[in-house]
């Protein structure tokens, strides 16, 4: 078993440019100092510098540092694409051993608005449509449901306050770290 009855545990999902980083970052923000941001790209891109593969030894990192977190006390957002045939079993695994509230939420956003969407970021240059469309994944959902499906007409804003909210991390203070 992992974390405590108070800590949360929440894992945002969904495809290239769907708003899962921008919505995690604007939660934690929202929230303050005590949830920690575990995120797949920093993890296996920035960290490891390991390709996306099903074996990637930074499904098992993910894991460890999300559990780490929820050990110490902190609150965790587990973000990244995560394909669920990749990391669907670690996922499955930490959301069944989290001792507290466990919210799954999957941003669904159509290909054709990734697209639009990715233009908009920094990185537009680094990688394009061909890309995009081989990584693309319509509606990679876990098993069993357990996901709440957030479609494309929802802004950041809306996003980040109900994800808040249906986790109770809008009623919870900050911790002083």
């Amino acid at each position: 078993m992992v974390g405590s009855p108070e800590t949360r545990l929440v894992v945002l999902r969904g495809n290239s440019a769907s708003g899962k980083s921008a919505a995690a970052a604007e939660i934690r923000h929202r929230f303050g100092r005590g949830l920690a941001l575990v995120g797949q790209d920093n993890l296996r891109r920035v960290v490891l510098r390991e390709r996306d593969r099903p074996d990637g030894i930074n499904i098992g990192l993910i894991d460890s540092v999300a559990r780490y977190a929820l050990d110490a006390g902190y609150h965790v957002i587990v973000e990244g694409i995560l394909y669920t045939s990749h990391y669907g079993a670690m996922l499955q695994r930490l959301c069944a051993d989290h001792r507290g509230p466990t919210h799954c939420y999957y941003l669904h956003v159509p290909f054709a608005e990734t697209l639009r969407r990715h233009e908009t970021k920094p990185e537009a240059t680094a990688y394009g449509e061909a890309e995009m469309r081989q990584w693309y994944r319509e509606r990679d959902l876990l098993p069993d449901g357990i996901e709440t499906v957030i479609g494309p007409d929802s802004t950041l804003a809306q996003t980040a306050h109900r994800i808040l909210h249906e986790t109770g991390l809008a009623g919870l203070p900050a911790l002083d770290r």
